[in-house]
């Protein structure tokens, strides 16, 4: 299994997430923001194991902005139907 793992091109696995999310998110399904967010960690084990230590923080960050865009399409609150009636009175 950890062969495996390492015979795994991440660049390549990231680009296709790149564009996954990307379509995902265009289409404006939840989905996508999971999808970056996953290649937003592959991103990171990029970063570490080239020593390009910059892109962890940076890809937290965005790991964080894609749980709070999840939440907020996935789970916000449904405007109540008194809302939505809308009377004309003559």
């Amino acid at each position: 299994m950890l062969n495996m793992l390492q015979m795994i091109r991440l660049d390549y696995l990231s680009c296709i997430l790149t564009v996954l999310a990307t379509v995902l998110i265009g289409k404006k399904l939840w989905q996508g923001w999971v999808v970056a967010g996953i290649n937003s960690a592959v991103v990171c084990v990029i970063g570490m194991r080239t020593a390009q230590f910059g892109f962890v923080p940076a890809n937290l960050l965005c790991i964080a902005l894609y749980t709070s865009n999840v939440l907020n399409w996935r789970f916000r609150s449904q405007p109540s139907s008194e809302a939505n009636d809308v009377s004309v009175k003559p």
